[in-house]
């Protein structure tokens, strides 16, 4: 009871409005109007028409030309004043030990950067050999498991940028655009290398607390011949969907 009373004593009303048209706009893909806000969030439109202009003048929030507000990209910029890579690393490095460990295999997790994806992090598998990818390579959107997960997992205005900032921009194909639809469903993805033989690419999205994804977490499966403990290819995704899971857990 006692904590109850101390959470209302101190509310800040003000602060919770702003706050619930925030996440309103930032769950939203389209731009809304006055009214649509005050009505999505049971509030009268004169009654958030302060903190919108407020919100508006401090650059969270854009007014477009047709009289309607979206979310602004300066939350995303506060939340990288601290590198963040770092954090995401730190935060990722012992649970990527643990399935390399658990699947005697290699793993890495890529990030998003201008038209591909950047491998951020590696970890070799315990044995003699890998197939493993180099920290640093820059991966295709559209020929790789990482790709796959990353456009599956982006809002649609998201994807369509990625796609144009490529060196050669791509349009969704009807088959890959299918293909991903899949993959957001089932929350992986499991397809044959092509770029190696014999190697199949299994990943998983790496999410943040609103669900927008951050990075993808893959481990280029081969067979193990050599060590028959090793577990096979559906068992390594399953260990590599519950660290998926848990390193997303970490960063929200």
């Amino acid at each position: 009871m006692a904590q109850i009373e101390d959470l209302e004593k101190y509310r800040a009303p003000a602060l919770d409005k702003g706050l619930d048209i925030l996440e309103l706009l930032a769950a939203t893909e389209e731009s809304l109007s006055q009214a649509e806000i005050a009505k999505a969030l049971d509030r009268s439109p004169n009654e958030i028409y302060r903190m919108l202009d407020r919100l508006v003048r401090r650059g969270f929030v854009r007014r477009t030309a047709a009289d309607r507000y979206e979310v602004t990209l300066k939350l995303f910029e506060l939340a990288h004043a601290r590198p963040p890579l770092q954090r995401l690393l730190s935060q990722a490095m012992p649970v990527m030990r643990r399935f390399a460990r658990d699947a005697q295999q290699a793993c890495h997790l890529a990030i998003y950067d201008r038209g591909n994806l950047v491998v951020a992090a590696q970890v070799d598998g315990p044995g003699y050999w890998n197939v493993s990818v180099r920290v640093g390579s820059r991966i295709s959107l559209i020929n790789t498991g990482s790709g796959h997960v990353l456009l599956a997992f982006a809002a649609a205005d998201e994807r369509r940028l990625m796609l144009e900032e490529q060196d050669q921009p791509e349009q969704l194909t009807p088959a890959l655009e299918e293909r991903l639809t899949r993959v957001r469903q089932q929350g992986f993805e499991n397809m044959q290398s092509l770029q190696i033989a014999g190697v199949t690419n299994l990943s998983v999205p790496i999410l943040g607390p609103m669900g927008r994804v951050l990075a993808v977490f893959t481990c280029p499966y081969s067979e193990r011949l050599d060590v028959r403990t090793a577990p096979g290819c559906d068992a390594a995704l399953q260990l590599l969907i519950a660290c998926g899971q848990e390193i997303s857990q970490r960063r929200g």
